[in-house]
């Protein structure tokens, strides 16, 4: 064994590289997992407003007889409420004995544009 004999330096190289890479593959596998459980919260969270949608026309149709003219009177009567800057709410009325077909449309965020001057 020479103790003063040079190591080859590209020896290190590789004992460098496969932690690095293996916390790469890491951060890739936790960065995809989180980006499936927010696409399954937002359509939980979409699938709610619109059953909290149909249940305030039930109750009203229950207490008063009648299903709402409009969304609005959900609104003001019923606590019904949703962020309108994060969907849109299709309430369509058939007939005040009929119930109203209720669509809940998830809006698209615009991405923010990262450098340049604004």
């Amino acid at each position: 064994m020479n103790r003063f004999q040079k190591k080859n330096r590209y020896f290190y190289l590789p004992s460098f590289l496969l932690p690095v890479l293996l916390f790469i593959t890491i951060l890739a596998v936790f960065l995809l997992g989180l980006s499936s459980v927010s696409k399954t919260a937002s359509s939980e969270e979409k699938k709610q407003l619109e059953a909290s949608i149909r249940q305030g026309a039930v109750q009203c149709y229950a207490l008063e007889g009648f299903y709402p003219d409009s969304l609005a009177y959900l609104e003001e009567h019923y606590a019904v409420h949703y962020n309108k800057k994060k969907y849109i709410v299709s309430y369509e009325i058939i007939g005040s004995n009929m119930m109203p077909d209720i669509q809940v449309i998830s809006k698209k965020t615009p991405q923010k544009e990262t450098g340049g001057l604004p």
